[in-house]
Formats: C-alpha cells, sequence, structure tokens
C-alpha cells in the first residue's frame, strides 16, 4: 500500500520541534553559566521594566497637563543683583516691566531683617512688594532659616553663638514676624519653607532634623492657613516625598550643566532626560495627590572656583550658559510637563546686558516668556 503524503499539520509540528530544539540549544548554556551571569540577566530585565514604568508615569503626566498654562516666573534676590554691581531696584523694574515676569520667589533672610535681636527692618524686603502688588505681579516668599543663595543657612552673627535650645525658639519668632508682616499683602501666593532642607552636600547648614522641619511646617499653617505652603527638595534625587510634612505643593530645583571641583575637574551635564523630572512629578501626584513644580531652573552660568560670575571672562561664562543653552533650558523645562518654573539667574541675565554688553541672555529669556504668554492666551 503506498505511503500517505505528509500533511500541513505534521510539517508545523515539525518546524515548532526545530525551533524548539534552537531555543534550546541558545538557552543551555546560559543555564550552565554561573549563578553571576543569571543575576546580571534578572538584573538587566528589572532595570528595563523599572525604566520603561518610570516613562510611563511620565508620559502621563505630561499629557495630565497638556492644555494647563505654562507660569513662567522668577527668583530674585536684591543682595545677589548688588553682588553683581547692578542697582537692585532698576533690576526688578526690567525682570516685571521689560521681561513681563508675573510671579517672583523672593527671599526674607534672617540675617538681615534681624541683624540685632529683637530689631526686625522689613525695608530690604518691603519695596519689592511693593513693585509686585504695583504690577499685579504674585509672590512666593521664602522663609525659615534655610533660603536660596550662599551659604544657603542665613543665621545672623547674634545666633551663631547659641545652642539649638536657643536659637530655634529665636527663629520661630523671626518667622512669625515675617508671616504677621505679609501675610496680607494682595500680591503673597505661597511661602517656600527652609528651601532644599535635606540637602547636606551644599551650603553651611548644620541641622537637618525633620520634626524641626514638621514643627515650622506646623507654625506656618498655623499663622497663615489661607496661603499655599510648598516645600523644596533637590534636583536629580531619585525618590518620593512621601514623609511628613505634607505641604500643599512640592517643588524641585534643577540643575543640568555645572562645574564639578571634586573630581572630574570639568564642566559635567546631568545626563536625565526631562521625562525624568515627569516621572518624579507623575509619582508624586499619585502617592500624595500633590502636584510638582520647578521652583529653580538653572539658567545661570556655574562657574570653577577660580571665577566670581560678575567678572568671569564671557568666554568662560558661555561655557556653561550661553544663549542657546538658555533657550534649549526653558524647553527642557517645558518638557518635563510641569507646569510652574521659576527662573534662576534673572539678576546675572541684567548685569550682562547692563554692565557687560552682553544683552544676547536677557533678549533670549525675553522672547521665552513673551512666547509663553501668546501660547496661554490660546488656551
Amino acid at each position: 500500500m503506498p505511503r500517505k503524503p505528509k500533511t500541513h499539520n505534521t510539517n508545523i509540528t515539525s518546524g515548532l520541534k526545530r525551533r524548539a530544539s534552537t531555543i534550546a540549544r541558545g538557552i543551555r548554556p546560559w543555564i550552565r553559566k554561573s549563578w553571576w551571569h543569571r543575576i546580571f540577566a534578572l538584573l538587566m530585565v528589572f532595570v528595563i521594566l523599572d525604566v520603561c514604568g518610570m516613562y510611563a508615569i511620565a508620559q502621563w503626566y505630561i499629557w495630565q497637563n497638556r492644555n494647563k498654562p505654562l507660569e513662567l516666573g522668577a527668583t530674585f534676590i536684591a543682595d545677589y543683583a548688588e553682588h553683581l554691581g547692578v542697582d537692585p531696584h532698576e533690576t526688578l523694574d526690567a525682570v516685571i516691566n521689560d521681561l513681563g515676569v508675573k510671579h517672583l520667589r523672593l527671599v526674607g533672610y534672617w540675617d538681615s531683617i534681624e541683624a540685632k535681636q529683637g530689631t526686625y527692618d522689613f525695608s530690604g524686603l518691603d519695596w519689592q512688594f511693593a513693585a509686585a502688588e504695583k504690577a499685579n505681579v504674585k509672590i512666593s516668599l521664602a522663609i525659615g532659616l534655610r533660603q536660596p543663595r550662599w551659604p544657603e543657612c542665613h543665621m545672623p552673627d547674634w545666633a551663631k553663638t547659641e545652642n539649638k535650645s536657643q536659637w530655634y525658639p529665636q527663629l520661630q519668632d523671626f518667622m512669625t514676624k515675617v508671616i504677621e508682616h505679609y501675610h496680607n499683602s494682595p500680591a503673597l501666593e505661597s511661602y517656600q519653607l527652609e528651601n532644599e532642607f535635606f540637602l547636606t552636600v551644599f551650603g553651611k547648614c548644620t541641622d537637618f532634623d525633620r520634626q524641626r522641619l514638621v514643627e515650622e511646617a506646623a507654625l506656618v499653617k498655623k499663622l497663615d492657613p489661607n496661603h499655599t505652603l510648598i516645600i523644596n527638595r533637590s534636583n536629580n534625587g531619585i525618590g518620593l516625598p512621601i514623609g511628613e510634612p505634607t505641604p500643599d505643593l512640592f517643588g524641585v530645583s534643577v540643575y543640568k550643566r555645572v562645574w564639578d571641583q571634586t573630581v572630574t575637574h570639568r564642566y559635567f551635564e546631568y545626563p536625565f532626560p526631562a521625562w525624568f523630572y515627569g516621572t518624579l512629578a507623575g509619582g508624586g501626584k499619585i502617592l500624595t495627590g500633590k502636584d510638582l513644580i520647578i521652583h529653580e531652573l538653572q539658567a545661570e552660568a556655574w562657574t570653577p572656583a577660580s571665577y566670581d560670575i560678575k567678572d568671569a571672562p564671557i568666554s568662560e561664562l558661555y561655557k556653561s550658559m550661553n544663549p542657546d543653552r538658555l533657550k534649549d533650558r526653558f524647553e527642557y523645562g517645558e518638557a518635563t510637563g510641569m507646569k510652574r518654573m521659576d527662573l534662576w539667574g534673572v539678576e546675572w541675565w541684567y548685569q550682562m546686558k547692563a554692565k557687560r554688553g552682553a544683552p544676547e541672555l536677557w533678549d533670549t529669556a525675553k522672547a521665552e516668556y513673551q512666547k509663553a504668554q501668546q501660547a496661554n492666551s490660546t488656551l
């Protein structure tokens, strides 16, 4: 009797067997390899899954915020303008009326307001509030011991000789006076408490007690429950702010290009893509229900220790921040999906324009602020 021809199913079965045999031959060497190879392979799988999850969270957050207006603000520090050799009043006027900034982060240093114990001088901050009120500009007021700019912790000399049991109640008295003085200002929108409190590697600060931060947050909300309380974290760290205290809003600083004076002694560009910060914002939103803002977006040169930014060669300054990099920085911030950003460096832009004959940074920033305002008008 003649043999029956092979059927189509038989061909498929044979093909599957051959493929299975090929896969088995490929897997067998890995099975025979050491545990280190297997652990490495598993770690790679976990890393890939983790990155994919982070990216998905970021894209979700960016999509959620796609139709919200982009609020571009700026940090302004009168003392820093003076250091750069420009008049603070002229600088702030230009920031408000030429750049068109509608949101300012201002500082109230303890050592400036209470240079002498028990004597409070608010004149250095009052004129800034008056300028903002006149132009209908909103203010986030930094409050507490740690505030933006070196040495970060601005403790008056008279308090430095005392231990914590003495200076801490005095700090609380100072904060109380500040809140009582400004809480009725129509320009005041929020308080930013203890700038980057847990950043232990930067600044002349010695006390990082979480309980102090918890108590200060409670004090601010008790004295003024009607304004937003913001607590800021530092940049680039992986992690979400899920511990106490719980503010109304979280902030994050974003720095991209810095001078590494510890190891390489070269300019260093942080490799994080913009969506990394979208992950921080989205993850925080999911876990806490609170939004994240960029309270400090680096838009200022970071010079080697041998230079002072106020008179360093422009060629050196432009290695870390030039007009093209500044434009990219605005775009990078927007790409995170966060819709509120305070730029860092407006005093320097103005000094470059007014004193050093280099208006390009100022002009670039002005174009970006105007572009954001035009885009918001279409929403």
